[in-house]
């Protein structure tokens, strides 16, 4: 097991149903979607970085999100390619490809091919009860000055 598994773990289930509200449980363990336009993070642009609502994993920076008009958090790309997990998905009669965090294995959203040119052209489409934003500020005092230190932030 590397230090990122072991520093950041799924809770077991009874835990898990305690600390995250319905809608974050219904989110990111059965792969639910919260309504756009009323959620958290859609229109917040502060500099911090987004982690997994689960684990605590550093999931998505402030500096790779833009405004869509989609009504959902959306990110050109992850914080780090081993951070995510691609799954096709064959729902609603479409053919799209479901993103989920590696080591919580929480549904996050949708990556779609219709983001800006000039930021790699993807769309992260995240849920925000699947996310929790951990501002510029607090990176340090709860464990990410890492990422703050290292100017991946912003």
């Amino acid at each position: 097991m590397n230090n990122k598994s072991e520093k950041y773990k799924k809770p077991l289930e009874p835990i898990l149903r305690r600390k995250l509200t319905s809608l974050q449980y219904d989110v990111t363990q059965n792969s639910a979607t919260e309504n756009p336009f009323h959620n958290e993070y859609w229109n917040f642009f502060e500099e911090g970085i987004y982690v997994d609502i689960v684990t605590g994993e550093p999931l998505f920076l402030s500096r790779d999100k833009f405004a869509s008009s989609c009504g959902w958090p959306s990110f050109s790309k992850p914080i780090s390619e081993d951070a995510v997990v691609y799954i096709k998905d064959r729902s609603f009669g479409m053919l799209r490809t479901e993103v989920r965090s590696k080591i919580g294995d929480s549904h996050l959203g949708h990556v779609f091919d219709d983001g800006p040119k000039e930021k790699g052209g993807r769309r992260f489409c995240i849920n925000s009860a699947a996310i929790k934003f951990i501002s510029l500020e607090d990176m340090e005092n709860l464990g990410y000055g890492e990422l703050k230190n290292d100017k991946l932030v912003k």
